[in-house]
């Protein structure tokens, strides 16, 4: 899938919160994406975009590679670590997502690797976007427990330009293959999507004013990423508020 625009965006910072594709705004919401209740699906491999910081691109002539340092295996990942540590400003977000086997009935697959990463409230990637090269923010790692899962502190990511809200996400096999040079064992890319109604009420809040514009100009239909089939597997359940932070969670079907 075509991730230049997503770049060419993020390098250049954002445009401006309002409609999107779904639903309306509210401050309360609980929205749940589409799940299946019958069983599980394998979750759809996407491009880990342009920003992975995670050894197989480079930012400033260097290669970029977040998984090699040492405090990366951490659930709040709000901070830089290892030099700065700055915190990146935004509304509070958890995020879980639960990895099952799609070839053992679902079963919870424990002791995977998941790397998480996203943007911050500008629109901007750490390591790689102008003004935040030197930061490592809103990326880490985390092992799943004997459910399948994983859990990471986190910011609302913003909406820049050409992009539905999302998150990034890569399942390794272990934790030594995530944090082995180069990375190996990796078993899935995919990225989570957030719903509708909790990205107006976090756009309308102060510091995400950027997103407003951009919002309104895209679907989840009109993705680049998530267009093929809506999001279909790929749109998190989420619980809270803009003020109170809110909770996300989301099943990665894998056939292990």
């Amino acid at each position: 899938m075509n991730w230049l625009c997503a770049a060419a965006a993020a390098a250049t910072g954002l445009v401006a919160c309002g409609g999107g594709g779904e639903g309306g705004a509210s401050n309360a919401v609980s929205t749940t994406g589409s799940t299946s209740t019958s069983g599980c699906s394998v979750i759809p491999t996407e491009t880990a975009g342009p920003y992975p910081g995670d050894g197989s691109n480079s930012s400033g002539g260097t290669i970029a590679n977040v998984l090699i340092q040492s405090g990366v295996v951490r659930s709040d990942i709000r901070s830089s670590f290892g030099g700065t540590t700055t915190t990146a400003p935004g509304v509070g977000l958890t995020v879980t997502l639960k990895l099952v086997n799609t070839n053992a009935s679902c079963a919870n697959l424990a002791g995977y690797a998941v790397y998480l990463w996203h943007c911050d409230r500008d629109g901007n990637y750490s390591m790689y976007s102008s003004g935040v090269t030197s930061e490592n923010y809103l990326r880490g790692v985390q092992v799943t427990d004997a459910n399948g899962e994983v859990t990471f502190t986190t910011i609302f990511p913003a909406c820049y330009s050409g992009r539905w809200p999302h998150i990034h996400f890569e399942v390794y096999s272990s934790l030594t293959a995530a944090t082995s040079t180069p990375a190996s064992d990796q078993v899935k890319t995919s990225q989570l999507a957030l719903p509708s109604a909790a990205c107006n009420a976090v756009y309308a809040t102060t510091g995400y004013s950027a997103s407003v514009s951009n919002f309104a100009a895209i679907s989840l239909a009109s993705d680049n990423v998530f267009g093929n089939d809506s999001g279909v597997l790929q749109l998190a359940t989420l619980s809270g508020s803009a003020g109170a932070g809110y909770t996300a969670n989301l099943q990665v079907g894998i056939a292990a």
